[in-house]
This record gives structure tokens, C-alpha cells and sequence, in this order.
């Protein structure tokens, strides 16, 4: 069976990163199986055509409100439906927020992103997390928010709000989606995804590794990730970080080689995209993730927390950076998207060492 392409439109004609083919899922399996490193080799130069090869994204995530999901993932520990030890908690006030949003912005991160354990949110959420993202756009930081799934009109509440990105991601093979997940289905996380390109927003959009599933099922996650048209501006690859309650607690370790050839295969398919460096970053020897960022990517979580799961410290990301002669990607407001190659002087024009004072 193969993965159809769903049209997501902006308002406008411009299409930032717009599917440059229709990939099989069998054209996807096909770069799988190519050799381990002819594949990065090949992700490499794909990467350096789009972009800085040294300049990495840098973003914090915060759970501005935790536990008592409804949801049934099977991988989540925020998730209702199993004992975790993670107790509800209630919404954060701005103030906290924002205090959480000054710190990162401090140490390097240009993006600030907000997730809340909901299966959606009501009205009176959208005006409380829309207040959020005001304050916290007004200190020049991007934005992103994962609230959900979204009714009609919240997505555009959130664009005026000041929201750049919004992140739903399709977590895996959308033939497997429902062995993992029981509460939604597929086309409820495309709904939301159509509803988010409707209002002018960026897609932040990638899925899960690790959660038991095959090398074919793996490729089914980024066909339908490559499929969507516009492609995601963002693509987070997370390896499934196992939590005692869930039931893939027990789920079988991944191949490090297996989680690299996944960042390989969303960088040649999403060629314009930050793929990001997600979940699970934490058990990654640093040599795995210099091999990640050398298979294309250019984008990574920062701070010691990841919503509910342990993250690398920010000391340990610094000194990593510091190995491989990579820095921050600095965010500057602008009108255009982010999707042209860098210029030559991308270089001197970033930090690119510490001269502008960043923390990197």
C-alpha cells in the first residue's frame, strides 16, 4: 500500500518547501538499504546544498501544562491511561513562563516551544496559551506550540497571537498508527496539520523511532512526512525514550546505525527542512550525534528537560558543539521563510565562535 500526498495549502501561493517528487514508500526502503555510509555520505551533500553544515537550531521545550492526557499513546508517560508516577498538574502562570523562555533565550536557544497534555484544547485554553505566546514572542524569541488537536479558528488565534510554528507530529507508519495509538486516528493529526497551513503557520512534524516497529515501517514515517506538501519547515526524529507504566517499556533497543540512516533518509527527502535531533538524545553516545549531525541534522532541543524525559545539560551540549566546531543559529524576525541556502559569509554573519556573546 502506498502513502497518497496531502495537499496542505497556505493562503498564499508560496510554497516554501514544496515536495520536489511523490516518494514511494518503496523508493524510501530503497535508501534504507543503501550502505551505512554511502547513505550519510549522500545526506552530507544534500545538507551542505540547503544549508550551513555548521549552524545548528537550537530550541527549549517547556510543558506549560502536564499530565492527565486522555490520549492512550502508547509511549507517552502523560498519558491518563497509565501509571507513571506523573502527576496532573496544573497550567503555569505567564510570569513563570516567561521567566522559563528569558533563561533559554540566556543560554543560546532561538526557538521556544510549549506543549500542553491535552487531547485538544478548549476556547478558553486558546485565549490562555494565546496571552502566552504574546508575552513570549515580545522578547524575540520564535515560537511553537503543541496544544493538539485544534477546532476551527484556534489555529488562526494562534497565528495572531504571534505563533510561528506549530508542531503535530504524525509519530509513525500511518498503516501501524493504530497499534499505538487507540483514542484518534491518522487523518485526526492530518485534519489538525491542514487546519495549521490554513492559518499561515509553520508545521513542526516527525514522528518516533525505536517503538518495536521494522525498517519498512520506518520508512512508511518519512514517506508520509515527505509526502506532505508544503514539507514540514521542522522535522523532529525522536528515539522512543521507554518509561516504566507505558507499554512500550519493554520495547527492544534500536541499532544506533538504525537511528542515523532514519536522520539520512529525512534529510534527502526533506532536503530543505531542519531535521531535528529529538528524544532520546540523552542515551546517545556524543559520537552517535556528531554522526547525526553530519547525516544531516541541523537542529536540536535544548535544556535539561524534553515536556516530562530527561534531556542532555546545557554544559554538555555547549562542550559537544564546542568538539565538532558547530554553533547556535541565531533567530532573526524576518519576512521570508527560512528555506534558502545560506550565504557565503553565514559564518561570519552567525556567532560563529562567540564574538556576538552568545552562550554556545
Amino acid at each position: 500500500m502506498t502513502i497518497s500526498p496531502v495537499a496542505l495549502r497556505r493562503k498564499t501561493e508560496r510554497k516554501p518547501h514544496q515536495t520536489a517528487q511523490y516518494w514511494r514508500k518503496c523508493q524510501v526502503e530503497e535508501l534504507f538499504e543503501m550502505p551505512f555510509l554511502d547513505l550519510v555520505y549522500k545526506a552530507a551533500e544534500i545538507h551542505r546544498e540547503h544549508f550551513n553544515a555548521r549552524e545548528i537550531q537550537l530550541s527549549t521545550l517547556l510543558s506549560i501544562k502536564t499530565g492527565g492526557c486522555p490520549e492512550d499513546c502508547e509511549y507517552c508517560p502523560q498519558s491518563a491511561h497509565y501509571n507513571t508516577g506523573l502527576e496532573k498538574e496544573r497550567m503555569m502562570d505567564v510570569a513563570e513562563i516567561l521567566e522559563k523562555a528569558k533563561i533559554a533565550q540566556a543560554r543560546g536557544a532561538s526557538r521556544f516551544c510549549m506543549g500542553a497534555a491535552w487531547r485538544g484544547p478548549k476556547p478558553k485554553d486558546v485565549e490562555t496559551v494565546s496571552e502566552i505566546i504574546k508575552a513570549v514572542k515580545g522578547l524575540g524569541l520564535e515560537t511553537c506550540g503543541t496544544f493538539g488537536m485544534l477546532e476551527e479558528g484556534m489555529a488562526e488565534d494562534l497565528k495572531n497571537a504571534g505563533l510561528d510554528y506549530y508542531n503535530h507530529n504524525l509519530d509513525t507508519d500511518p498503516e501501524r498508527y493504530n497499534d499505538i495509538i487507540h483514542t484518534r486516528q491518522h487523518e485526526d493529526r492530518m485534519d489538525t496539520l491542514g487546519k495549521v497551513r490554513g492559518a499561515g503557520l509553520k508545521v513542526c512534524c516527525g514522528g518516533i523511532v525505536g517503538m518495536n516497529e521494522t525498517r519498512p515501517e520506518r520508512a512508511g514515517l518519512i514517506a508520509s512526512l515527505a509526502n506532505l506538501d508544503p514539507q514540514p519547515e521542522s522535522v523532529p526524529i525522536n528515539q522512543l525514550v521507554k518509561v516504566e507504566g507505558t507499554p512500550l517499556a519493554d520495547a527492544e533497543d534500536l541499532d544506533w546505525t538504525e537511528f542515523v540512516r532514519t536522520i539520512a533518509v529525512a534529510r534527502i527527502t526533506m532536503p530543505k527542512s531542519f531535521v531535528r535531533l529529538s528524544a532520546g538524545r540523552s542515551n546517545m553516545p556524543e559520537a552517535m550525534q556528531a554522526m547525526c549531525f553530519l547525516a544531516g541534522a541541523n537542529s536540536i532541543f535544548y535544556g535539561d528537560k524534553l515536556l516530562t524525559t530527561e534531556n542532555p545539560e546545557e554544559d554538555g551540549d555547549r562542550l559537544l558543539m564546542e568538539k565538532l566546531d558547530l554553533y547556535p543559529l541565531q533567530y532573526r524576525a524576518r519576512d521570508a521563510e527560512q528555506t534558502d541556502r545560506p550565504s557565503e559569509n553565514a559564518v561570519q554573519d552567525g556567532c560563529g565562535g562567540g564574538s556576538c556573546g552568545c552562550s554556545h
